[in-house]
C-alpha cells in the first residue's frame, strides 16, 4: 500500500547550507550533514545549535553516545560535544555510499544507484548482510524494530518500510510532488528528511 506523505514542518533554508545530505537524531537535536560542516538544530525553535567543520558528504547517524557521519569513502565515529573524530573505517560503497543508521550495535548504509542496503560491523567496515531495493536508496532508518529508506529516483521520492531480512516493502508513503528525500531520521512520531537538491531545507513528515 502506497499513501501520500504528509508533512508537518520545514525547516530552513539555513544560512550557508547549500544542500541536507545526511540527518540524524540524538533526543534533543537534529543533525544534519552539509558537506564541509556537521550541523544541529532545536526542532522546537528551528534555531542551528551547534555546527562541527567536519567532512559530511552523505548519510549520519546516532548510537546513543557518538555521531557516525559518512565522508566520501570512510566513515567518521565522532565525540559530538568536541567535534573530536575517533575512528575512520572504509564505507561499503567506497564513495557511492547514501544513507546511514544504527541500530542492534550495527551501521546500516545505503549504496545509492546500486539500490542496496549493507549491515556493517562499525569497528572494521565488514559488510555482514545485504539487502536489495529496487528504487534508488538515499536515506536510511530504523525505528522501533522497523527499518525504513528513502528512495529519490524519476524525479519521485518515497519513505518505506521494508523487510530487514528479505528487503521486501511492507510499506511506502510518496512524498508530494516536488519534494524529494535525501536523508532520513525517525524521531518520534516523525520522520527528518533532508530536502535533496540545492534547497538546503529539512522536513517533518509524520510517520503514519
Amino acid at each position: 500500500m502506497t499513501r501520500t506523505a504528509t508533512i508537518l514542518r520545514e525547516y530552513g533554508p539555513f544560512p550557508g547550507v547549500e544542500a541536507v545530505h545526511g540527518v540524524s537524531y540524538d533526543g534533543r537535536q537534529v543533525w544534519f550533514a552539509s558537506g564541509d560542516k556537521l550541523n544541529a538544530f532545536d526542532p522546537e525553535s528551528g534555531e542551528t545549535t551547534r555546527s562541527l567543520d567536519i567532512p559530511a558528504h552523505a548519510g549520519t547517524a546516532f548510537d546513543g553516545k557518538h555521531l557516525y557521519q559518512i565522508a566520501e569513502e570512510r566513515i567518521q565515529k565522532i565525540d559530538p560535544e568536541s567535534g573530536m573524530v575517533l575512528s575512520t573505517i572504509p564505507a561499503p560503497a567506497g564513495g557511492a555510499d547514501s544513507g546511514l543508521a544504527w541500530a542492534e550495535g550495527t551501521l546500516w548504509v545505503g549504496h545509492y544507484r546500486e539500490r542496496q542496503i549493507h549491515q556493517i560491523d562499525p569497528e572494521t567496515g565488514k559488510v555482514l548482510r545485504t539487502l536489495q531495493s529496487n528504487r534508488f536508496v538515499t536515506g536510511v532508518t530504523w525505528s522501533d524494530g522497523e527499518l525504513w529508506h528513502a528512495t529519490w529516483e524519476d524525479d519521485e521520492s518515497e519513505i518505506r518500510r521494508v523487510d530487514p531480512e528479505s528487503g521486501e516493502v511492507l510499506d511506502a508513503m510518496r512524498m508530494p510532488e516536488g519534494t524529494f528525500v535525501a536523508g532520513l531520521e525517525a524521531g518520534g512520531d516523525r520522520f527528518y528528511c533532508g530536502g535533496g537538491g540545492k534547497n538546503g531545507v529539512v522536513r517533518a513528515v509524520a510517520r503514519r
